[in-house]
């Protein structure tokens, strides 16, 4: 039986976990979860894993390792031996933890609350200038950051690049990254690679995934 174990939840964060442990080659085993079809929640069972009953969720013998950038962080220290990640001593290394915490710290929040903006409908308009100039400011950011490079970080995927896909997912999803085509081309190359495809293999169906 493999060692490493994942809870994951259809259309989530988890499918980026799901690329890390392809990317490293690691041996693992996916326990998979879907959303309720009408409230679009985690089940009630994946509480039973970790208290805040949301996924993704590693456990790795008798450690058990929520919230994605956290995973990331802990394949990358324990099993990466040395992949997705500069030397801690490289002058890479600061801009690598600065991208790997951006992903969820700030470039999620306004992506989300777009998403709950649009399911109240017309009381959210007040709200909606504001949202649209935080996702503006943030994809600039990024297409700042990828405009004539392969990786947001030296010449390799690092688990960085990894983490940020899941807001660009967000954000081609919401028709929002059309305007950010620095950004949408890196977003594709990530998409193209092997062990990406294979995630989503291993994931199953994935809506925020490549588009048809």
């Amino acid at each position: 039986m493999p060692k490493l174990v994942l809870h994951h939840l259809d259309d989530s964060r988890s499918q980026r976990v799901l690329w890390a442990l392809e990317e490293l080659g690691l041996a693992y085993d996916v326990v998979r979860y879907e959303r309720d079809p009408l409230t679009r929640l985690a089940p009630a069972g994946l509480k039973a894993v970790h208290p805040l009953g949301k996924s993704p969720v590693l456990v790795d013998g008798t450690r058990t390792v929520a919230e994605s950038g956290a995973i990331l962080d802990y394949l990358v220290r324990r099993h990466g031996k040395g992949r997705l990640s500069p030397r801690r001593d490289s002058e890479l290394f600061d801009d690598y933890v600065h991208w790997l915490h951006y992903g969820e710290a700030s470039a999620m929040l306004p992506l989300m609350l777009l998403l709950y903006a649009m399911r109240l409908g017309e009381g959210a308009g007040p709200l909606m200038p504001r949202i649209e100039s935080e996702i503006g400011t943030h994809l600039g950011y990024v297409e700042g950051a990828v405009a004539g490079r392969d990786f947001l970080v030296g010449d390799d995927l690092t688990a960085a690049d990894i983490q940020l896909s899941f807001p660009l997912e967000a954000a081609r999803a919401f028709g929002r990254l059309d305007a950010f085509p620095a950004a949408a081309a890196y977003l594709e190359r990530l998409e193209a690679r092997p062990a990406f495809q294979r995630a989503l293999e291993r994931g199953g169906p994935y809506s925020l995934g490549p588009r048809a």
